[in-house]
C-alpha cells in the first residue's frame, strides 16, 4: 500500500557505505522506521539533508504490516528553515528538543494532534527572531500535556502559589514533606508557561539564571514522571550556548 503522510524527522543513523535507518514521526502512522537506499551517493535522489534533525518533510510511502523497516516511494522537504541554520542558539534548541522528543515519543501509532503541534511550533520557532529563547522551556512544559502528566490547572486559579510540587505535579502555598518542589519567582515563570501559547510567548521576561533553573526544574519534573528519558546528551550544549 502507497500512503502520502507529512513526516518530523527525529533520528537518522548510518547502515552501510551508502543508506540511512530514519526514525521518522509521520501524521498518519506515528513512529516509523525507513530504510533509504544509496542517499549518501552522489547519485542520490534523495539528500542527506532531507533526514537532518526535525526536518519537516512531505512523504509518500509504502506500508507493509508487521515490517520493521519501511520504504520511501517519494520525499520532499514540507517547510524549508528560514533562520535555524544562521543561528547557533536556535540550532542547540532543535537538536535538544529531537532527542528530547525521539525519547519521548514511541508509539507506532498515529497522533494527530501531538504531531500538529508539534510541526506548527517548530515552523513558529523557525520564523521567530526575536523571542525564541524561552522556547524550549515552553515546549517541555506543553509537551507535558500529550504524555499525561500535564501539572494540574485547577491550581492555577492560585495566581500567587509561591511552590511548585514536581511529585505531585500542583502548585501550593505549603512546602511539601519531600524535596522535589521549587518556589520563588521561578513559580510564577512555570505557570506562565503553562497558560503561554506561541502568540503571547514573547511577553514572558525569563532571565538566564531563571531559565537555567526551571530547566533542571523541568527535567527533573520529566524524570519524576517519565523516568525512561535517562540522559539528555545535548544538555550540554544547549546550556553552553545558551
Amino acid at each position: 500500500m502507497i500512503l502520502q503522510t507529512k513526516g518530523i524527522v527525529f533520528q537518522s543513523v548510518k547502515y552501510g557505505d551508502t543508506s540511512l535507518v530514519v526514525k521518522i514521526f509521520t501524521e498518519e502512522l506515528g513512529l516509523q522506521s525507513y530504510m533509504v537506499k544509496g542517499v549518501r551517493s552522489n547519485k542520490a535522489k534523495q539528500k542527506p539533508s532531507f533526514f537532518e534533525p526535525l526536518t519537516l518533510l512531505d512523504m509518500e510511502v509504502y506500508r507493509k504490516p508487521n515490517q520493521n523497516l519501511q520504504h520511501i516511494k517519494e520525499i520532499r522537504v514540507d517547510y524549508p528553515w528560514q533562520n535555524i541554520p544562521f543561528s547557533f542558539e536556535k540550532q542547540s534548541i532543535l537538536l535538544f528538543l529531537d532527542e528530547f522528543l525521539y525519547k519521548c515519543v514511541r508509539e507506532e501509532s498515529p497522533d494527530k494532534e501531538l504531531f500538529s503541534w508539534v510541526y506548527h511550533s517548530l515552523i513558529w520557532f523557525d520564523l521567530e527572531e526575536k523571542f525564541f529563547l524561552n522556547f524550549h522551556l515552553f515546549f517541555l512544559v506543553q509537551l507535558t500535556r500529550f504524555l499525561g502528566f500535564y501539572p494540574k490547572t485547577d491550581e492555577l486559579k492560585i495566581s500567587g502559589a509561591p511552590v511548585f510540587d514536581m511529585q505531585e505535579g500542583t502548585f501550593t502555598n505549603y512546602r511539601p514533606i519531600h524535596h522535589y518542589f521549587i518556589e520563588g519567582k521561578a513559580v510564577q515563570k512555570i505557570l506562565g508557561l503553562l497558560q503561554a501559547s506561541t502568540g503571547t510567548l514573547k511577553t514572558i521576561q525569563i532571565s538566564t539564571k531563571e531559565r537555567r533553573l526551571i530547566l533542571d526544574t523541568l527535567l527533573q519534573f520529566y524524570q519524576l514522571h517519565f523516568p525512561e528519558l535517562g540522559k539528555i546528551k545535548s544538555l550540554d550544549i544547549l546550556r553552553t550556548l545558551m
